[in-house]
């Protein structure tokens, strides 16, 4: 069905138009729901998907279709989430209503909760849990540019469904461990908030040790929350994630060295919640540093660290003037 049926995908933002014009690019029927906002800068341009590893497509209206009407998905036989986590319970609504209830859907969202309520509002349909390592950054005029390195994973099931979506310059992994493999990205993710209050380029900011050390803390309070609920994460690098903050915390000469080994980021990566920021939306800080403070409180931890960045991510978002462009010494707790 995956082979002979249209791929929808809910909430083409800078993911779902990367992942959609790369399976576009590769001869497969996508159809894109996203705002009106994106079909005019795609319309007017055509859709460019590009990586740091040189790989470069112009996506031909005729490969796919978009809209901001969900009833696009009438005939579609997956459907790829792709919405903020915040929107998952409104998406889950729309595709109850429109998409065909032997769809499979997929998440390829951040967080550990989405699949969750996707779940429970899709009732009978089978929902398969997803994690994207990559950053992709919008570059306008059409243009979404993978900017760091990893394949998507995807929860392995019988009908094969990460072999069947994957394609040349895209491919998707099956994991018999889904759930570890999203809390260690979650793990990972932890960093996207600090991304977003330093207003560096990704790679320039984990070059800089005060701003890893940051990073470790707050993934030391992480690791301490999933260990009282009794989760293993799995790592998506290389480097086992009890072992990631203490590499964080080495010198930058041996941490670049490291680095390059393990992960590929382009110079002008930044993270999504960065782009948030910029853009003026609200982001995801309550599914990432927002789980770990609730397992604390549950558990009769202290997480200071990340109850002070999910503070401060918060009232940037209520300035609504982008990054406040802090100092690793502005967000630690004295």
């Amino acid at each position: 069905m995956i082979a002979t049926k249209p791929i929808g995908v809910a909430g083409a933002g800078s993911i779902g138009c990367f992942v959609g014009g790369v399976l576009g690019d590769a001869g497969r029927r996508v159809l894109l729901l996203a705002r009106p906002r994106v079909i005019e800068e795609i319309d007017s341009n055509g859709l460019r998907v590009t990586s740091f590893e040189g790989f470069d497509r112009k996506v031909t209206s005729s490969q796919l279709s978009l809209s901001d009407d969900p009833s696009i998905f009438n005939d579609v036989g997956v459907v790829l989430v792709t919405v903020k986590s915040t929107d998952t319970a409104g998406i889950a609504d729309l595709i109850a209503r429109h998409a065909p209830p032997d769809a499979v859907i997929v998440s390829l969202q951040n967080g550990v909760g989405n699949v969750s309520v996707l779940r429970e509002r899709l009732p009978g349909r089978r929902v398969l849990a997803g994690m994207v390592p990559f950053n992709v950054i919008a570059l306008g005029e059409g243009r979404f540019h993978r900017a760091t390195s990893g394949d998507i994973v995807i929860e392995q099931d019988q009908a094969g469904t990460a072999v069947q979506l994957s394609v040349p310059g895209l491919i998707i992994r099956a994991s018999d461990n889904i759930v570890g493999v999203q809390w260690g990205k979650l793990l990972l993710n932890l960093n996207n908030a600090l991304n977003a209050l330093s207003d560096l380029p990704l790679r320039e900011q984990l070059a800089q040790r005060s701003w890893r050390a940051l990073f470790a803390d707050q993934m030391a309070e992480g690791l301490a929350a999933m260990k009282a609920e009794g989760i293993k994460p799995v790592a998506s690098t290389p480097i086992p994630p009890a072992l990631t903050p203490h590499l964080l915390r080495l010198p930058d000469a041996v941490f670049r060295l490291l680095l390059g080994r393990t992960m590929k980021i382009d110079p002008e990566a930044r993270s999504s919640m960065w782009e948030d920021l910029r853009r003026g939306r609200r982001t995801e800080i309550d599914y990432l540093q927002g789980v770990i403070t609730r397992i604390a409180e549950r558990r009769g931890l202290t997480v200071p660290l990340s109850e002070r960045i999910a503070a401060l991510i918060k009232r940037a978002e209520a300035d609504g003037k982008g990054s406040p462009r802090l100092r690793p010494d502005q967000i630690r707790v004295r």
